[in-house]
């Protein structure tokens, strides 16, 4: 869900009223739920409605744009105590059957009780008036790495690429979206969901980027936020040329959990030891790059990898990828993914990443950051600080990136895994300096990319479930420390 290769990665507030003396059993008239399409109503209690946003918050009365949004209700009106929006990140995932996701993945009855449960396809995403950048098939199989650069003309070679794919998206059929497709709007999107719905607050779980979504939100609306988790942490800076380089960090902090799971189970014949399985990562990404094996080379081999790497459930199945690569075997279902319905989800990353903030523009930075992150960062140094379409976006921004800081309520829980391949912890300690006293972190002692309500650690998630529920925070940044598995 929050995958970075196959799904993937202080401006003025347009502020809203919150609507005097109107409760949740009277929700306005702009938002009238009704059943959700099939294909989102992973639960049958999952409703869905639609609500009209300005384009430009700048220009409040002009063109509209329609947003979907979700909701899984409270059954408990006893209980109740609001709303609770959700964002599974991206950006360019849909998060429309999220509050479902979450229900079946674990998420504690006390919360579903205290909360009606929100999703919604940010603007330019799924049902939310989406993007398109007019990817050929070829563009989307690239995926969103660049093709690893061993020297200085490989990123020039690259450049290409990365400039035809900027002209596309500007020139497409929503180009003039382009300047309003960004963080900052979407966090002022969520605001008139909270309105709509009647509340004078609403709390907050959103993981990966949407750990930025809420942390813009809360820097732009602190008067309007309630209990705000941000799961998996980006920096301070959101999804921008610094966090694409600590992919390639988030790797090499990822790697040895894989690597001592490959070495314990010979039958994969991938090493004897975490350090002949690391030694064989290097020798297929050699030779893949050399002679591709069943459509696969070396820089799809490095993404794929990285991308398994988001979940201890998908170990066996990297595993049995490497094997497959190694004998020249029948690669195991969907490896590579398939990216042949992902040119709306490309197209919107691309949209928000590039609009968010401003990139190196030149080809001599790309090739200085790689020649640093390939010897630094070896495994993936090469792809993640190469050159993409945001050296080459249009230069209009309409406003400077939101600067996140500690000025606001002290109502952020920043929960966070040691060994996160996608959001790596050095990101989530930047964030967690720049909220001060606005936050509290919970760190776990595990890998992966997403803590609550999937990971297994239970110190980290009943201090999320106790927080949402009845308030209660840790009163300094709390160090769960690795659990069993069970």
């Amino acid at each position: 869900m929050r995958r970075a290769l196959s799904l993937t990665l202080a401006a003025t507030a347009v502020s809203a009223t919150a609507i005097p003396g109107v409760s949740v059993a009277t929700t306005p008239d702009t938002v009238r739920w009704g059943p959700c399409s099939e294909k989102k109503a992973a639960s049958p209690r999952l409703e869905c409605s639609t609500l009209k946003v300005p384009l430009d918050y700048r220009n409040p009365d002009g063109r509209q744009i329609e947003i979907a949004i979700s909701r899984l209700a409270s059954k408990e009106p006893s209980k109740h105590r609001g709303v609770l929006l959700t964002n599974p990140g991206g950006p360019g995932i849909s998060g429309l059957g999220y509050p479902a996701v979450l229900a079946a993945s674990g998420l504690p009855q006390k919360v579903l009780d205290s909360y009606d449960v929100i999703g919604f396809d940010p603007r330019g995403t799924g049902r939310s008036t989406p993007v398109t950048c007019d990817l050929t098939p070829a563009q989307r199989n690239r995926g969103n790495l660049p093709p690893y650069a061993h020297t200085a003309a490989d990123v020039a070679r690259a450049a290409g690429n990365a400039r035809t794919i900027a002209k596309q998206c500007a020139v497409s059929k929503t180009g003039s979206m382009l300047p309003h497709t960004t963080t900052a709007n979407t966090a002022r999107d969520m605001d008139r969901i909270r309105e709509a719905l009647g509340e004078p607050k609403l709390s907050y779980l959103g993981g990966s980027y949407g750990s930025y979504l809420g942390a813009v939100y809360t820097t732009l609306f602190p008067g309007h936020s309630d209990r705000i988790v941000l799961d998996s942490n980006l920096g301070p800076g959101g999804y921008d040329v610094t966090a694409m380089r600590l992919f390639a960090r988030g790797m090499e902090d990822r790697f040895p959990d894989f690597a001592a799971f490959a070495a314990a189970r010979p039958e994969y014949g991938l090493g004897t030891t975490p350090e002949k399985v690391t030694a064989k990562f290097s020798e297929l990404a050699k030779r893949l790059e050399a002679k591709p094996v069943r459509g696969v080379d070396g820089t799809l081999f490095r993404g794929v990898t990285f991308d398994r790497l988001y979940s201890d459930a998908s170990m066996p199945l990297l595993a049995e990828m490497w094997q497959a690569l190694d004998k020249d075997r029948p690669l195991p279902p969907d490896t590579p993914p398939s990216m042949d319905d992902m040119e709306s989800f490309m197209a919107a990353r691309f949209y928000v990443i590039c609009g968010d903030s401003r990139w190196p523009g030149t080809i001599r930075e790309y090739q200085r950051n790689v020649a640093v992150d390939r010897l630094e960062y070896p495994m993936l140094g090469g792809s993640t600080a190469s050159i993409g379409p945001c050296a080459f976006w249009p230069a209009e921004r309409v406003e400077p990136p939101v600067r996140i800081g500690d000025r606001g309520p002290s109502n952020v829980l920043m929960v966070q895994n040691e060994r996160d391949p996608g959001t790596p912890l050095a990101g989530a300690q930047e964030l967690r300096r720049a909220f001060g006293k606005r936050a509290t972190m919970v760190t776990a002692d595990q890998g992966g990319h997403g803590v609550y309500p999937f990971g297994p650690n239970t110190c980290a998630n009943d201090t999320v479930t106790a927080f949402l529920t009845a308030g209660e925070r840790p009163s300094r940044d709390l160090a769960c420390a690795a659990e069993p598995s069970k």
